[in-house]
């Protein structure tokens, strides 16, 4: 065995020197040390849950495996989920124990996102999670600024939630939730409150699904919801110096940067334990009439596919 390589758990780890991918100075070794230093902290947010990984190779584009390979070692627990669009079962990994992310990280997988749902009961989320994505440029305090009406939505709904870095250039909000709703009311109540926080300030947030119609608005990203997955706590993300999705108190929020939350620096500012646990709120019962609601407005993806045949339409007729 060459020093690039080592078993840890039983894991075989090669390679280890040798570059990430062409994107950053970091190396196979940075990514397996970081997940092996904070295995006890990210895992309790992937057990149980279809994982999807974004995957890199040097010289390659990234890309997203759903699907686990064939080579799937045995003993990596696995989620047959049915796919609708595609037609077929996809055969998930369940990341749920220190020995599968060891797995992972050797397979380059940089990216780590769970469903909001548990193997319990895949059309029952226990979470909902507004996404917020600021226009391009440097907009992480935009993001940060809609993430504060999100937060005043909830609390006007009765209800509370906890922040996030997205690792990229977005917040994410999540709101732990009871009483077993199912994806469509929770998909409900995510949209009303989406709609709810526009509505506090419409020049700076906006639900708009086509990029077009965004004006340089956050989007308030209601789609999060059903069998949709989110980067999970401590994820690292493909970006410039592998920032990761960090837990930040809302007090905190707008003294931050996601630059300050990478791989490097992650594992320090968790000395103390999963920051993430300490922040989520205990699960809440979802108010009867946001879901009401949010049944009456139309869901993005749906009202975006007709917006955009109406649209190509009245080009072809213009032409």
């Amino acid at each position: 065995m060459s020093k690039a390589d080592e078993t840890r758990d039983g894991v075989a780890l090669t390679n280890l020197d040798q570059p990430l991918s062409d994107r950053d100075d970091a190396t196979k070794r940075d990514l397996v040390d970081y997940l092996d230093a904070v295995h006890d902290r990210i895992l309790p947010h992937l057990r149980g849950r279809p994982l999807s990984v974004i995957r890199v190779r040097p010289g390659q584009p990234p890309f997203m495996q759903k699907n686990l390979p064939r080579y799937t070692p045995d003993w990596v627990r696995r989620a047959s989920v049915w796919a609708e669009a595609s037609h077929r079962e996809i055969s998930y990994a369940l990341c749920d124990d220190r020995r599968t992310l060891l797995w992972f990280a050797n397979q380059r997988a940089v990216e780590y996102h769970p469903t909001l749902a548990t193997t319990a009961d895949l059309h029952r989320p226990t979470h909902l999670v507004l996404d917020l994505d600021p226009p391009e440029g440097d907009g992480f305090r935009a993001a940060v600024a809609a993430a504060l009406l999100v937060r005043q939505a909830l609390a006007d709904a009765g209800l509370t939630g906890a922040v996030k870095t997205s690792g990229a250039k977005g917040v994410h909000v999540f709101v732990p939730v009871t009483d077993g709703p199912t994806a469509e009311e929770l998909a409900a109540a995510t949209r009303a409150l989406a709609v709810r926080a526009e509505r506090l300030d419409p020049a700076l947030a906006t639900t708009a699904y086509i990029k077009e119609d965004r004006g340089g608005r956050v989007f308030v990203d209601a789609t999060r919801a059903g069998g949709a997955t989110v980067a999970a706590a401590y994820s690292p993300r493909l970006r410039p110096g592998l920032p990761v999705s960090f837990p930040v108190d809302w007090a905190d929020l707008t003294e931050v940067t996601p630059a300050d939350f990478t791989i490097r620096t992650a594992p320090t500012l968790l000395a103390d334990g999963d920051l993430w646990a300490a922040l989520l709120p205990a699960p809440q019962s979802l108010p009867a009439d946001l879901v009401a609601e949010g049944r009456t407005i139309p869901v993005a993806r749906v009202q975006a596919m007709h917006e955009g045949k109406r649209r190509a339409r009245a080009r072809r007729e213009a032409g």
